[in-house]
Formats: C-alpha cells, sequence, structure tokens
C-alpha cells in the first residue's frame, strides 16, 4: 500500500482488482483510496471518497460500484457513497 492504515475496507472488484478505502492513520480517519492489481503486484491511487472515514463498510454491487456505509470520522456517519 502507498498509505498505511488500519480499520480500512477491502472491496474485490469485478476485474479481479482489490479497492481499499478509508481507514485511519497516526493523524486520524483517512478518505484516501488505493487499487491493488493482485496480476502485478502493485499498487495505485485513485480518487479520494467524499468523506473521511474508518471502521466503515464497503460492499461491491452487481454492477460493479462499492456502495461504502457509515462507520465514524470521530463522529458516527449516516452517510453512504457509491465508489
Amino acid at each position: 500500500m502507498n498509505y498505511s492504515r488500519d480499520y480500512h475496507t477491502a472491496s474485490i472488484l469485478t476485474n479481479g482488482k482489490v479497492l481499499i478505502t478509508g481507514g485511519e492513520d497516526l493523524w486520524g480517519p483517512l478518505g484516501t483510496a488505493e487499487l491493488y492489481d493482485p496480476s502485478t503486484g502493485t499498487w495505485a491511487t485513485t480518487g479520494n471518497m467524499t468523506y473521511v472515514r474508518q471502521c466503515h463498510t464497503a460492499s461491491t454491487l452487481k454492477n460493479g460500484k462499492v456502495l461504502i456505509t457509515g462507520g465514524d470520522n470521530y463522529e458516527i456517519l449516516n452517510s453512504a457513497e457509491l465508489y
């Protein structure tokens, strides 16, 4: 990974890549996301989430998008976003 993090999610995408979202580092919750390509063993940054969040859920939908919900950023979140 390009950024150390915990309390993140990892979602397998329909193309076989893995989307890593949010979590936290030593300075607090993250809004960054990364893609891991297991076929090449490489990591790439991708667009940020709308909200920084940790301890959230992420579900890969049939259409290939990832639904990210809840979590916290020092306040409990009731928001959702599609990635």
